[in-house]
C-alpha cells in the first residue's frame, strides 16, 4: 500500500472538493493508495459538514487531518495557514513515511516544494489554474498596491518553480499545458504535464436516470408551463460570471424566442439575481430563481431547452475547466457560451454540443441566436462528447499513470 500526502487549501466541507477531489481519491484507495488528506477548513461548513466528510472517508479508509482555515488579518493569516500546514506534513510524514505528496493548488504547492526540497517525497503540482493570475484578473489582488504586486510576483516566480521541480504536475486544459510549455519549457527539460479536465459521475448526470415525474414536480413548483422555453444558468454569480452580458443576451432571444424564460439555479443570494434584472430590464415574470441540493441538480438542469455561461475571459482562464459544462453535456443540454475560457470552445464545437457567442454585442448575440434557432443538436452526441472528455473513471486513470510514473521513477 502506497502512502500519498493530499494537501487542499479548501476545504473538504466546501461543494467543490465533494465533487473534485473526494470521488477521485475514493478511485485510486480501490488501485492500492492510501490517503491521507491535509486541508483547510471554513469554521462555518466545517461545524455543518464534518460528520459527512468523515463519514465518507472512513468507507475508503482515507486518513482526514483538518486544520480551521483563517481569513484576517489578509496576509499575515494566510502565512500563518502555511505554517501549520508545513507542520502537519513533516508531522504526518514520520507517521506515514509518504510516496508522493499531491498539491491542489498554490498554496499546498509551497508545502509539496518544501518536502520535496527538505525530505525528498516526490510531489505532483495540481495547479487548478493560473492562481495568481486569477486574483489579478479577479481584482482581488490590485497591482498597484506595492503589497499586492510583491505576493503576485512571489508567487509568479514560486509557480516556475513549482513546474520545475515537482515531479508531474495536472493542468485542467490543454489550453493552460500549452501556456506551461510556453513559459516554462527549456531546451533541457520539458515540464511533465498530464491533462485531467474538471470531471463529473456521468451516470448520476445521465438522461436516461431521470424521473419524469420528477420533472413535472419542479415544473409545477416553480411554476414552469410545458410550453416555456427554458434558459438555464447554473452556479454561483459574481467576480467570474458575466451576468449582465448573459442577461442582455436573453433579451435578444426573447425576440426570437418569445416563449424564452430564464431559470437560475443558484446558491447565490436571489437578491443579486433580481438587482441585475431590474438594472438590464428583465420582468421577474421572466424568470425563476431556485437551488438545490447535489443529488436534485440532474434533475433541475433537465428543466432547461439550452443552458447558458458566460465567464470572464482573462489570461488566467487558459487554465479553467467549468465543472458545470461537464454535467450539463453528460445530461446532452446544448450550451450557449463564449470562448477564450479554457478548452470551452474546442469541446463544443468537437461534439457539435451548442453555440460560441464571439463578442459581447447585439450583431455577435443575434448571429449565435440565428445558429442556435437553426441548429438541430444531437442530445447523444452531447452526452458522447461528456463521456469521452470528462468521465470520472478516465479522470481516476489519468490520476494513476501519473502516480504510477512517480513511483517507478523514484
Amino acid at each position: 500500500m502506497k502512502e500519498v500526502l493530499y494537501i487542499s487549501y479548501d476545504g473538504m466541507t466546501d461543494p467543490l472538493p465533494q465533487s473534485q477531489v473526494l470521488p477521485y481519491l475514493e478511485g485510486l484507495c480501490k488501485e492500492g493508495f492510501s490517503f491521507t488528506i491535509l486541508s483547510c477548513e471554513k469554521a462555518d461548513a466545517y461545524a455543518q459538514h464534518a460528520s459527512i466528510i468523515e463519514q465518507r472517508c472512513a468507507k475508503s479508509q482515507i486518513r482526514w487531518n483538518p486544520i480551521i482555515y483563517h481569513q484576517s488579518p489578509p496576509v499575515l493569516s494566510t502565512i500563518y495557514d502555511v505554517l501549520k500546514l508545513r507542520s502537519e506534513a513533516r508531522r504526518l510524514h514520520r507517521l506515514y513515511h509518504f510516496s508522493i505528496v499531491h498539491c491542489r493548488s498554490y498554496i499546498p504547492a509551497l508545502i509539496g516544494l518544501h518536502m520535496k526540497r527538505k525530505c525528498k517525497v516526490p510531489f505532483i503540482f495540481d495547479m487548478r489554474g493560473f492562481w495568481a493570475d486569477e486574483r489579478v484578473d479577479g481584482a482581488l489582488w490590485k497591482l498597484s498596491n506595492p503589497l499586492y504586486k510583491t505576493i503576485y510576483q512571489y508567487f509568479k516566480n514560486k509557480e516556475r518553480d513549482f513546474f520545475r521541480e515537482s515531479d508531474h504536475s495536472i493542468s485542467l486544459t490543454f489550453n493552460g499545458k500549452e501556456e506551461i510549455a510556453r513559459l516554462y519549457d527549456t531546451a533541457e527539460k520539458k515540464i511533465p504535464v498530464e491533462v485531467i479536465p474538471c470531471c463529473v459521475d456521468t451516470d448520476m448526470f445521465n438522461p436516461a436516470n431521470i424521473n419524469p415525474a420528477h420533472i413535472a414536480a419542479y415544473r409545477k413548483d416553480l411554476g414552469i408551463s410545458p410550453d416555456d422555453y427554458i434558459v438555464s444558468y447554473v452556479g454561483s454569480v459574481g467576480t467570474w460570471y458575466l451576468l449582465p452580458e448573459m442577461l442582455a443576451f436573453f433579451k435578444r432571444l426573447r425576440l426570437k424566442e418569445p416563449r424564452a424564460k430564464f431559470l437560475f439555479i443558484t446558491a447565490s443570494d436571489a437578491s443579486l439575481v433580481k438587482d441585475a434584472c431590474a438594472a438590464a430590464g428583465v420582468s421577474t415574470d421572466m424568470i425563476f430563481i431556485t437551488k438545490g441540493k447535489r443529488d436534485e441538480m440532474p434533475t433541475l438542469i433537465s428543466l432547461s431547452n439550452i443552458s447558458l455561461f458566460f465567464i470572464k475571459p482573462a489570461y488566467s482562464k487558459k487554465a479553467s475547466s467549468p465543472t458545470k459544462q461537464a454535467e450539463i453535456m453528460s445530461l446532452g443540454i446544448p450550451i450557449v457560451c463564449n470562448p477564450d475560457v479554457g478548452d470551452t470552445e474546442r469541446v463544443i464545437n468537437q461534439y457539435e454540443a451548442g453555440v460560441v457567442i464571439q463578442a459581447f454585442d447585439e450583431a455577435s448575440y443575434d448571429d449565435g441566436i440565428s445558429s442556435l434557432m437553426t441548429s438541430t443538436f444531437d442530445k447523444k452526441k452531447i452526452r458522447t462528447g461528456a463521456l469521452e472528455f470528462y468521465e470520472l473513471g478516465q479522470g481516476t486513470q489519468r490520476y494513476l499513470q501519473v502516480y504510477k510514473d512517480i513511483i517507478s521513477s523514484n
